[in-house]
Order: C-alpha cells, then structure tokens, then sequence
C-alpha cells in the first residue's frame, strides 16, 4: 500500500476546514517524502467527529478525527512526522482514532458507499480503478437488456426513494411501451429535513451513479436521460458536471456507449429548491421547463412523461445499488442495503449503510450510541416530512418498508432523525407541518388550505388556547388532508401530527385548556 493521507472533502468536513488542510498538506507532501500520496474523497461516515482524515501505511489504515483546535499545526506536524520517516505511528495532535471495530463502522455493510472514503470523487482513473464502469461493460457485451431487467426484479430491489415500488416491475413497464424515444431520469431532489444520503453519493462517487443509470437506459432502451439536482447542493453539481464530461470524454456517454452502438447522453438539471419537485410528475414539469406542480396520474411517467416520452425515475441510491447488484449475483446481494443520514440527540451522526432489516436499535443506540448526557431516546423520525415517529418502545422493529408502514410511518428516501426524552413531540410536529406549508405548491385546495389549518390548530395546542374540540379537529382534518390532497406532499403530511397523536397522545392533552390549572 502507498504511503497517503486521505481527508473528507465532503460538506460536513469541507465546512470545518477540511479543503484548506487538504491544500496545507498537499505542499508539504510535494516538498517532503516523494511517495506520500495526500488526497481529497468523499464522506468516510462519521460526519460529527470531522474533519476526518485516514492515515494510509504499509501497517494499515487508520480513521482520525481532527480537533479543530489543532488544524494550524497539522501542516508542520506532517513536516516533522516525514522528516523523521515516522508516519506509520503519527499520531496528530488534538486527534482520536475511530477504530474500525467501533460499532459505527463495523457494523456497516458498504455497498453503495463502497468507494466513498477511497477514491477521489473527481478522478474517472480512480474510479475506474476501482471497478467503475465494469458491469456497465459486461452488461454491454451479453447485450440481453430483457436479462437485466430479470436480475433487478429477482433481487427485490425496491425504490430508495421513499416509496418503495419494485425496482424490476417500474423497469419492465418503461421497456414494454412502445417506440425507440425513451427517457431516464435521475430524482436527485433531496429535500427532507436532516436528509443527505444522495448528497453523500453524488459527492463522493459520482460515476456509480452514472454507471447505474447507463445500465437503466441499456435495459429499458433510453437514448437520453436527466440527473434532477436542488440547487442547494452546489459541490454535487460540480462534482457530476464533471463527471459526465469525464464519461463523455472516456465513451462512457455519448453516441457509442463503451464502443457498443448504444447510444445514452446525459444532461444535468438544477432545481430552484421546491420540495415539491421531488414528486415525480411535478420534476419532469420543471425538466420541461414549466412550473413544478404535479399532475394527476394516469397516465404514470412509465407511460407519458418528459415532453410525452416514456420515462423511467429512479432516485439516486436506487441507480447507485444496480452495479452492486449485478457485480455480487442475487445471492450475494441478498436483501440488499440502506443508507440514512442519522442525525438528531445521539453521540455519534453522519451516514451508515446498513443491511435491509436492519433494527432501528441497533443503528440509534448502538451504532450512533444513543443519547448524551444521560438522556432517553423518545422517539425516532423517520421519512422526514413524509414519515412519522416511532416511539422508544418499538426500537426493535426492522428497518423495512412494511414494519414501518405498520408504526405509521415511512422509511423515505432515508433521513432518521433520533429525539431524547427533552423533546415536545406537539413542537416537533407543528414544524414539520410548518414545512409542508411552507412546500406546497398550492395547486390542491387539501393541501394549500389543509396545511394551514393544520399547523394553526398545532400553535393554537402549543400557545395553551386549545381545547379538546380542537383535538378532534386535528385528527379529523388530517384524514381529510391525507385522503384528498393530489400528491404525495399532501397525502403524507399528516404522517407527523397522526403518528405523533398515535404514540404520544398524552403530549397533545397536557397542551388541553381543561387540563390546566388555575
């Protein structure tokens, strides 16, 4: 193994001064030791501890994280670490070594993130050196698109987007429809409060992404596709431009895919911020250049959807999973992975990819290593806005679509947000509320009145003005909200307060007029 350091230059770490430590000791490197390698890559997980940086030897590796006290000095220690030809045994000032037998780390299974933390996210050498591009090349040579597609059903992939729909069944519908203009497109509109799992990919390992899309478009017969990314995520965008021109560069786009005759080009697209624009129908309006409302369905995206083509949509770790999956076989792959972004009243957050089943135990009071300061887990958010809150008492349900739909809640694109025993779940669901207010895009009347009656009646609870009439109002306008909104933001944004009222009823009622004391 190289000699090298290697620091996160993903947001988290990037925001704590991990780029100028980068440059800092990259010239110290070029003056000192030839053979030291020193490079940026992308998330290497726990994001509360950065800026991260791995120590790579002939003994190893070893995962620091950097007291931020201690940054200015980094650069000289490194000087005089290499002078002394001492590198193997360095141990920075101000810094702790994350072990990798640490629960955080070794319970984790890397399929998706697999390369983030070990190559730069800008080099297509890198990540070709590290597998990029290859099932793409094989998938190429047995050219059977209907085998592919047979592979994804057989998996049990299901959509990581929040929703769930069987990868296979959407892939074959958009193969089935007639015509040879067909369209891919990637939903890289990650909006939910306290989400960044797709960040996390499109930072640090663009081409999987690209390289699950290619593979998409061989199988279902696209000839063009689009990556839809929000715009509050600029070092993404810089990062994917680059690598489409990279793959374009090295023919893994363009007019002969991989010197095939498959012909696939990509184009990105950045949103202006609407959270709305995550819901299918209203993306490919802003795709088109229109406003981003959704629309009613049918007919489906599979059917009609950019400028009237046949469209496959996928979010980003769905597309990341296919090279995962086709480079393990079915048997391997097995149940497959999810990543969350796991932040909110524990120890240790940032992003984990863990089997599919998975307990929420597991990942919140041992992995994250629960709440600080002596304090209870109350409950956990999962799906964001979508989603609802499972009490402490059901921490032992599997993380799957199922098990969470049964608690009232939703395994979304992935955000699980932890709360201790501090926390007023009345307060939490009235922002969460405020949100969807806030996102609506207005074109239902359920949802653009809903949303407001709904969050007035919260602060009504909230400000001691409410009575139990109030209560009942609530609930009622919720399954009204729920059951008459046009699109998912409005079908789901109830999930919050109903969940909410589910489990922790008794938070509500101490909020009652009648309850309160003179």
């Amino acid at each position: 193994m190289r000699s090298g350091l290697r620091f996160c230059t993903s947001t988290s770490c990037r925001s704590r001064g991990s780029e100028g430590l980068l440059q800092h000791c990259a010239a110290v490197a070029r003056q000192g030791e030839a053979g030291l390698s020193v490079k940026g890559v992308g998330c290497l997980g726990p994001c509360s501890e950065g800026p991260l940086m791995v120590i790579d030897t002939e003994a190893g590796s070893r995962l620091m994280a950097l007291e931020h006290s201690a940054l200015e000095s980094l650069p000289t220690e490194l000087e005089t670490t290499l002078s002394r030809g001492a590198l193997i045994a360095w141990q920075p000032s101000g810094s702790r070594e994350i072990l990798p037998e640490e629960p955080f780390l070794a319970l984790q299974r890397r399929l998706v993130l697999a390369q983030c933390g070990r190559i730069d996210p800008e080099s297509l050498e890198e990540a070709e050196a590290a597998g990029a591009y290859l099932q793409l090349r094989r998938v190429l040579q047995e050219n059977d698109p209907l085998a592919i597609i047979e592979r994804v059903r057989r998996s049990g992939l299901r959509g990581r987007g929040g929703a769930g729909y069987p990868t296979g069944l959407k892939w074959a519908a958009v193969a089935a429809m007639p015509g040879d203009s067909k369209v891919v497109v990637c939903n890289a509109d990650e909006g939910d409060p306290g989400a960044f799992m797709d960040r996390t990919v499109m930072e640090g390992d663009p081409h999987t992404l690209l390289e699950g899309m290619v593979i998409a478009a061989f199988a279902v017969g696209a000839e063009r596709g689009w990556i839809y990314v929000r715009g509050e995520y600029p070092l993404a965008i810089e990062r994917l431009r680059r690598g489409i021109e990279q793959a374009r560069q090295s023919g893994w786009l363009g007019g002969s895919v991989g010197a095939s005759g498959f012909r696939f080009d990509l184009e990105l697209r950045v949103g202006a911020g609407a959270y709305v624009c995550g819901e299918e129908t209203a993306l490919i309006h802003s795709i088109e250049g229109r406003r981003g409302v959704p629309r009613p369905r049918p007919p489906f995206p599979a059917e009609q959807g950019v400028h009237g083509f046949p469209t496959l949509i996928n979010n980003v770790e769905t597309f990341a999973n296919i090279p995962a999956l086709l480079r393990l076989g079915l048997e391997a792959y097995g149940q497959g992975t999810k990543v969350f972004s796991l932040t909110g009243h524990v120890q240790r957050s940032g992003v984990v990819e863990v089997p599919m089943g998975t307990s929420l135990r597991t990942i919140v009071e041992t992995m994250a290593g629960g709440p600080k300061n002596g304090h209870q887990i109350k409950a956990v958010q999962t799906g964001g806005p979508s989603g609802g809150c499972v009490p402490a008492s059901h921490l032992d349900t599997p993380v799957d679509y199922e098990s969470l739909r049964e608690l009232g809640t939703i395994m979304g694109s992935g955000g699980m947000v932890v709360m201790d025993d501090t926390t007023d779940m009345v307060d939490l669901a009235a922002f969460f509320m405020a949100f969807c207010r806030e996102e609506s895009c207005g074109k239902c009347i359920p949802c653009r009145c809903g949303t407001v009656q709904l969050e007035m009646l919260l602060r009504k609870l909230l400000a001691g003005h409410g009575t139990s009439s109030d209560l009942s109002q609530l609930e009622s306008l919720c399954h009204t909200v729920k059951e008459a909104s046009l699109c998912g933001l409005g079908q789901n944004a109830p999930n919050p307060v109903l969940s909410s009222l589910r489990h922790y009823r008794g938070d509500f009622l101490a909020l009652l007029q009648r309850d309160r004391r003179p």
